[in-house]
């Protein structure tokens, strides 16, 4: 097995973002992100979320804007698993979040699971206050995972929630196209593997680095 992997959706983004940070991040580990007020604003909306539409616990008052969002995805025929965890072998075949040879992770917010209509919606739920940094890659690797743990499903309708504005950035996969959407991911993958492999993190300079990267003793940032 690869030490890049077990690999998800955040780490390729994270990689790609600039490989000398995801290096000191989640290779050395010699650095640590904080958490900042609006992660844990989110952890706290998710977890909201989960209770109300797995158990029925009310939404906590200070998240009653989500209610009605929640309630309109509940009006779904099928099967709802919340923060469903998905695995997957690097021979692209399900297995569990933490199998021994578990090589790609994704959890899903919410599931709803039309076995009759060979569908799933796959839903993230986003609390940021506009759309503008919207990436449907999420829902691509999530749509992927989802045809190899459930075979019956055809198709799988994604859509990333942002619940303070109310707006729905959607997309429809179709399991025909999974080896298309594969190869792209795959050769993403495969550049970051090759990081591992040379032990090579070259930076990627950004308008961040100056102020706001937390990796200070790189040479573009502002505080070294």
């Amino acid at each position: 097995m690869s030490k890049a992997s077990p690999w998800s959706f955040s780490r390729i983004k994270s990689f790609e973002q600039c490989p000398k940070k995801f290096y000191h991040l989640k290779v050395s580990k010699d650095f640590k992100e904080p958490e900042t007020t609006a992660m844990l604003y989110g952890t706290a909306v998710h977890l909201a979320a989960e209770e109300y539409i797995r158990d029925g616990t009310p939404v906590p008052a200070k998240f009653g804007y989500v209610k009605p969002v929640l309630d309109s995805l509940m009006k779904f025929e099928g099967e709802f698993l919340c923060e469903y965890e998905m695995g997957l072998t690097e021979d692209l075949e399900a297995c569990g979040f933490k199998a021994d040879d578990v090589w790609y992770r994704g959890i899903a917010d919410l599931v709803i699971l039309n076995k009759e209509e060979k569908t799933a919606y796959v839903i993230d739920y986003k609390t940021s206050k506009n759309t503008r940094y919207a990436d449907k890659g999420q829902l691509e690797l999530m749509a992927l995972a989802t045809f190899k743990h459930f075979p019956e499903v055809e198709t799988v309708k994604g859509g990333l929630l942002f619940v303070v504005c109310e707006e729905l950035i959607k997309d429809e996969y179709k399991k025909e196209d999974a080896p298309e959407l594969w190869a792209k991911w795959l050769g993403d993958y495969k550049r970051m593997e090759k990081a591992f492999e040379k032990d090579v993190w070259n930076a990627n300079q950004s308008g961040l680095c100056r102020n706001h990267c937390i990796v200070t003793e790189c040479v573009h940032n502002g505080r070294n």
